[in-house]
C-alpha cells in the first residue's frame, strides 16, 4: 500500500559559515543553546553567550534570517517572521590544519587545528489549533 504524500507548506531557510577557525566540538556547545528557540530568543541568547564563537553563529543566524525575509519575497509567498524558529544547529567538521610543535631533545610533536562548518536552517512553526479543541477534560475523582 502506497503511502498518500501530504504536501508539506513548512519550507525551510538555511545558512552556512564555513571553514571557521574552532573546534566543532566548542561551537556546538554554543548551538545546542538556541535549537528549537524562536529567531529573536536566539539572538537574544547569542548576545549575551560569552564564547569566541557567539557572534559568528549570531552572524549565521542573521543571515539565514534574512534568506527568509528574501526568497518570500521572490517567491511571492506570506511568511512571519515572528513564527521563525531553530530547526537545526549543526557544527561539522572541516579541514584539519597540521601544525608542529617543538619538542624537548631537538624532536617534534605534531598537533591539528580543527576547523568547523556552521549550519543554521530556520523553519516556520506550524500553527497550533485552538485551546478549547484540544483540552481534555479532567475526569472525577472516587470518593472512598
Amino acid at each position: 500500500m502506497a503511502k498518500t504524500a501530504e504536501k508539506s507548506a513548512v519550507r525551510e531557510f538555511r545558512a552556512e559559515a564555513r571553514f571557521q577557525r574552532t573546534s566543532p566540538q566548542k561551537a556546538k556547545l554554543v548551538l545546542d543553546t538556541i535549537k528549537g528557540l524562536s529567531v529573536e530568543n536566539a539572538l537574544n541568547t547569542l548576545m549575551f553567550t560569552r564564547k569566541r564563537i557567539a557572534p559568528v553563529v549570531e552572524k549565521a543566524l542573521r543571515s539565514a534570517l534574512q534568506n527568509a525575509n528574501y526568497l518570500s519575497q521572490e517567491q511571492g509567498f506570506d511568511l512571519d517572521v515572528d513564527r521563525l524558529v531553530v530547526k537545526m544547529a549543526v557544527a561539522n567538521e572541516g579541514p584539519r590544519m597540521k601544525r608542529i610543535r617543538p619538542a624537548p631533545m631537538g624532536r617534534a610533536f605534531r598537533y591539528q587545528r580543527r576547523l568547523a562548518h556552521i549550519v543554521i536552517t530556520l523553519a516556520e512553526k506550524k500553527s497550533e489549533p485552538t485551546a478549547n479543541a484540544t483540552e481534555a477534560k479532567p475526569k472525577a475523582k472516587k470518593a472512598t
